[in-house]
């Protein structure tokens, strides 16, 4: 992966560059051997996956193995910056508790002594795992792809891990960016050849590429002479991944699965935006060609897995739910010296099973069910109209830590808003940046207000807005980041009137280059048929996150906030409607959200 983040942003023509990640690899030389000393409790997650302190990026080489699930993760041990990479590794027995083990592979030998970077995992006839990484061998970033084994498979939580000296397995050719080459995915199988395949990330001018090789025993691979894909003007790609989804079964499917009624899915990080995006095809062994669908758009304006603060995401097939399962990571959103000066940065998001949606256009996500273990104190809101301008608290659980769930519902359509010509339809987050939670419209912006103080100072709304387009309506999802006001930041400042509480506050408008955060007012459209006038939306709140799935997880978004005043008991929750038309709670269900036993002690 890579390390400046570039955000364009169109609408302003701009580009704005935000020092987390790995995308370039710029250091913090003076910051990434600074040990947390004392660790800050304000923020941290209750029941996300993150370590006891310091920086963590990508999720590795998940994998279930003999019982246990693994989690291998990049990780700094010595700060809360980028640098000092290794593996580190923790397992579960249910996703939800965490035990932390020894760092898997670190820097050690010379085809990995500048860095371990991301991979995969892959698990061999014999019931034999191995770890395909990228190493870095020198100070101009040369990427070299690596395995590792396990020491001792009768050890359950395979504690300890070698690097054969055969290492390098894969080295760039003459025609291949070796500074870009990196991610390899997980393997699959083909029995018509008798080969394994797997792709590599990277980018040739600005095509975005993977690469695909191929070996008979996944030691000596063969380079294919075209790509599995390719897709110019989209840079450099990161972090692939390549499996089968069942067209019309419930269940996920292993990477080698071979059969009738798949379809493949394609997805990429995309180095230049920090956006992921993938596309559904088709694949055959024989002409080593993945194919997107008619009609996909194959590109920066794709599908996304989620429209906020998601990246460097790695699935795995578990064979003993039989389900596909994803990981994702999600960066902090403050600046570099607050990540510092709190001891820590970045969690892993909440593992999401993945299906394809029944339309077969885009994938549907949902957090797994062992989440729901955590739930505890339930409260319920039923048939409860909200008129133009009104809001409701929900009362009774721990708004700072809590899964809400619920359906709202409309009696007409008549009042949606036409959607003007002018604006990019795939450029939902400037439409929600200028159509927030309290510009009024017609049906919509309806939606819940999170991590809210009790006067409303600050608070993070998710929320829909429908409009009416030539032959279609359109629905637009937001979680809007944008409405806090932290006051430690180097960035320029706007005013805005707030229209829930009335009161003047300040809105950031642009970042300081090195040092400043990110948090926008993420959007996406959601492809939903409205002929019974529902809308349904889950979200996952805790602390500084806000994980949002509307209509059934056909749209996801992410968000990291701050906040000030709506922190632990200070926070309130709200369901509201700033839509002419009268919108109803169907059904609301809450849950506080209880922590696991134990996370990475």
């Amino acid at each position: 992966m890579g390390y400046i983040l570039w955000v364009l942003i169109r609408c302003l023509g701009l580009i704005i560059i935000f020092n987390n990640g790995e995308a370039s690899h710029k250091a913090y030389m003076h910051l990434q051997s600074t040990p947390a000393i004392n660790v800050k409790q304000v923020h941290r997650t209750g029941y996300h996956f993150q370590p006891t302190k310091h920086w963590i990026n990508d999720p590795n080489g998940p994998m279930y193995y003999n019982g246990i699930y693994h989690l291998f993760y990049q990780y700094n041990p010595k700060g809360a910056v980028w640098g000092n990479i290794v593996w580190a590794h923790s397992v579960s027995k249910d996703l939800i508790n965490w035990k932390k083990l020894d760092p898997a592979i670190y820097p050690s030998k010379p085809f990995d002594q500048f860095g371990c970077w991301s991979g995969s995992a892959t698990i061999l006839p014999g019931n034999k795992p191995v770890i395909l990484y990228t190493g870095i061998i020198d100070k101009n970033n040369t990427q070299v792809q690596n395995y590792a084994i396990p020491a001792d498979l009768s050890d359950p939580y395979l504690t300890k891990w070698i690097k054969p000296d055969n290492n390098p397995l894969i080295v760039a050719d003459i025609s291949v960016n070796k500074t870009a080459f990196r991610d390899p995915t997980t393997a699959w199988w083909s029995g018509d050849d008798g080969h394994w395949r797997i792709s590599i990330g990277g980018r040739r001018r600005e095509r975005g590429m993977s690469f695909l090789y191929r070996s008979r025993d996944f030691v000596h691979w063969i380079k294919a002479k075209h790509p599995l894909h390719s897709k110019g003007g989209t840079g450099n790609w990161e972090c692939p991944d390549f499996f089968p989804v069942s067209v019309s079964g419930k269940n996920g499917l292993d990477t080698s699965f071979v059969g009738s009624g798949i379809k493949y899915v394609l997805k990429v990080s995309l180095d230049v935006t920090r956006y992921e995006y993938y596309t559904l095809g088709t694949y055959s062994n024989e002409k080593d060609r993945y194919v997107p669908d008619e009609g996909m758009i194959d590109g920066w304006n794709g599908l996304r897995y989620d429209y906020g603060n998601f990246y460097a995401s790695k699935s795995f097939f578990d064979p003993s739910k039989n389900r596909r399962i994803l990981w994702g990571w999600a960066n902090e959103s403050d600046s570099t010296n607050d990540d510092v000066k709190k001891g820590w940065a970045g969690i892993q998001l909440i593992p999401r099973t993945i299906l394809l949606d029944p339309n077969g256009k885009q994938l549907l996500q949902w957090p797994i069910e062992e989440v729901e273990t955590l739930r505890g104190k339930k409260v319920e809101l039923s048939n409860r109209k909200l008129v133009k301008g009104e809001k409701v608290e929900i009362k009774g659980i721990t708004a700072a830590q809590a899964d809400v769930d619920v359906v709202f519902s409309f009696d007409s359509l008549d009042k949606a808003e036409p959607f003007d010509s002018n604006w990019d339809r795939y450029d939902a987050q400037k439409l929600c940046s200028q159509k927030g939670s309290t510009v009024e419209g017609g049906l919509g912006p309806f939606g819940i207000l999170t991590l809210a103080s009790e006067n409303l100072e600050e608070y993070t709304p998710v929320f829909f807005r429908v409009f009416k387009a030539k032959d279609e309506h359109l629905v637009l999802m937001c979680s809007d980041a944008t409405r806090y006001f932290p006051v430690n930041y180097y960035i320029r400042y706007t005013t805005f009137i707030d229209d829930f509480s009335g009161r003047i506050f300040y809105n950031r408008s642009t970042l300081k280059e090195g040092n400043g955060a990110y948090r926008p007012s993420f959007a996406g459209f959601v492809d939903v048929d409205l002929t019974e006038k529902k809308l349904s939306l889950r979200s996952l709140i805790d602390n500084s996150v806000v994980e949002s799935f509307g209509a059934g997880g056909k749209t996801c978004i992410t968000s990291r906030v701050y906040p000030t005043l709506a922190i632990y008991g200070n926070a309130h929750l709200y369901a509201f409607n700033n839509g002419t038309q009268t919108i109803k709670i169907d059904s609301l269900n809450a849950w506080s959200m209880n922590k696991p036993l134990k996370m990475n002690q």
